[in-house]
């Protein structure tokens, strides 16, 4: 946020409406004449960040970030953002992966002479940032074209996804997103009686909830520059910018009352649900569901339009702990099995001496579903048929979203027959590919190519080998 008065309070709240994207750890950084105060640590939001904490970020402009640990370790060490004192003091946060990452980090030890002291590519990409704009501006008249032209040899540089926020200190607030658009990126403005504010997130939601209306999402390989009297600049500083946004934000893990790339994730959802009913009637035109009750909370919306284009019951079968965490993040499959237990009961009633279509937004590793049948099951269910808003997951997403080694991955090598025996089901059902395309691009919207490599295994980097896949497999 670049804002007319403190702007901590408002990153805090922006990161708990962004605290769905990142769980691990937290962080926040403000400069107040020309002076940088950074808290972070490891937790949720509001475990960070106490009365005292926030009364020392002080200033009218800052950054936050919230970790979800894709790429290094867990824990106060990779929390984001990261420092940097030269040139001018600069503090970033990174959502995504760089795929080049370990070159990248030879690279600045022997040549830039930068130090990494990390295992995080969020640090590497700090330094790359860096490098390039103390060579590109090595006295003190920094200019917004310096950070567009450093921004254009980060592109040269850095391969992979990457949505980024930063601010110079003193100077001002950047945020650049790669060249393909993999994550997501957006601006909104606030008008006060003291001037123009605006803020940059990964979801518009964090706008809305602040009072800032969205402008737009930041392009593929667009920088935006925002001097700190809220002087706005933006450029193009990628050579053939395209965009291809990941799918999977859609499927599960954005919020549904975002809007990513001018697509509402809340109708593409519903969009998704229609299409897989679509699916389940071409497949079974004589079925014999009784009830749909979707698996919470991301399942919800597409579970609804399944349930009225078959035409029956729809409800809610489980009620949820909020208090867990998420077991998509939980490393350990032991642990993510004991959690299911914990975060879903059924109620009976729904369940008992009925055929069930349980509706999940996507099965990756398959233990949170076998377990979730079996309860349907225990609770008294007379069959038991599982859908699955997206494709088969059957490859390593390498762009910032945890699922990186294929033999985790219940659908790698299998065929659909198998996976329904293995999570227990009597049916499984899987959205098609270009149904899920369809659903979300829909037929007004221009996207011509999602990231989808998860369930395709085609990589828009055109980077990713299988040296690279299984150099992941052995982290």
């Amino acid at each position: 946020i670049v804002g007319t008065d403190a702007v901590a309070s408002r990153l805090y709240d922006g990161l708990t409406l962004l605290q769905h994207r990142g769980q691990d750890a937290a962080g926040i950084a403000t400069c107040d004449a020309g002076r940088l105060i950074l808290r972070k640590g490891a937790g949720l939001v509001r475990d960070v960040f106490r009365p005292a904490d926030m009364q020392r970020l002080t200033g009218t402009l800052g950054i936050g970030h919230v970790r979800y640990p894709t790429a290094g370790s867990s824990g106060d060490s990779e929390s984001q953002p990261f420092y940097v004192n030269s040139p001018y003091g600069i503090v970033m946060g990174h959502n995504g992966n760089l795929t080049n990452s370990a070159e990248l980090q030879t690279e600045l030890f022997e040549s830039d002479l930068r130090h990494i002291n990390t295992r995080s590519d969020s640090e590497v990409l700090l330094n790359v940032f860096a490098h390039e704009l103390q060579a590109l501006a090595p006295s003190t008249d920094l200019t917004p074209s310096n950070v567009f032209d450093t921004v254009a040899a980060v592109h040269r540089r850095c391969r992979g996804a990457y949505a980024v926020i930063g601010m110079i200190v003193g100077r001002g607030v950047f945020a650049f997103r790669d060249p393909l658009g993999i994550r997501p990126a957006c601006i909104g403005e606030r008008h006060t009686d003291r001037g123009t504010e605006y803020a940059i997130a990964s979801e518009s939601v964090a706008l809305a909830g602040l009072g800032f209306t969205l402008m737009r999402d930041i392009a593929p390989g667009e920088a935006v520059y925002i001097e700190s009297d809220g002087t706005l600049h933006a450029m193009q500083c990628a050579q053939s910018p395209s965009l291809s946004p990941c799918i999977f934000e859609y499927v599960y893990f954005a919020r549904p009352d975002s809007i990513i790339d001018d697509i509402s994730v809340y109708k593409a959802r519903l969009r998704m649900g229609e299409t897989l009913a679509r699916r389940i009637l071409e497949l079974r035109p004589d079925h014999d569901i009784d009830v749909v009750i979707p698996i919470p909370d991301t399942s919800r919306t597409s579970a609804l339009e399944v349930a009225f284009h078959l035409g029956v019951k729809y409800r809610e079968g489980f009620i949820k702990n909020r208090y867990i965490g998420r077991t998509f993040i939980m490393p350990g499959q032991q642990l993510r099995k004991k959690s299911v237990r914990q975060k879903l009961s059924p109620i009976d009633l729904e369940f008992n001496n009925k055929t069930v279509l349980l509706v999940d937004d996507s099965i990756v590793r398959g233990t949170t579903s076998g377990q979730i049948v079996e309860m349907a099951r225990d609770a008294g269910a007379r069959k038991v048929y599982l859908a699955s808003a997206a494709p088969p997951v059957r490859f390593p997403n390498v762009y910032g979203i945890d699922m990186p080694a294929a033999h985790e991955l219940i659908a790698h090598e299998r065929e659909i027959d198998e996976i329904e025996r293995l999570v227990g089901a009597d049916w499984l059902i899987y959205q098609r590919i270009e149904d899920l395309v369809e659903a979300v691009r829909y037929a007004k919207h221009p996207i011509e190519r999602f990231e989808s490599s998860c369930f395709t295994g085609e990589y828009v980097t055109g980077d990713i080998d299988t040296d690279y896949l299984e150099a992941l497999q052995r982290v």
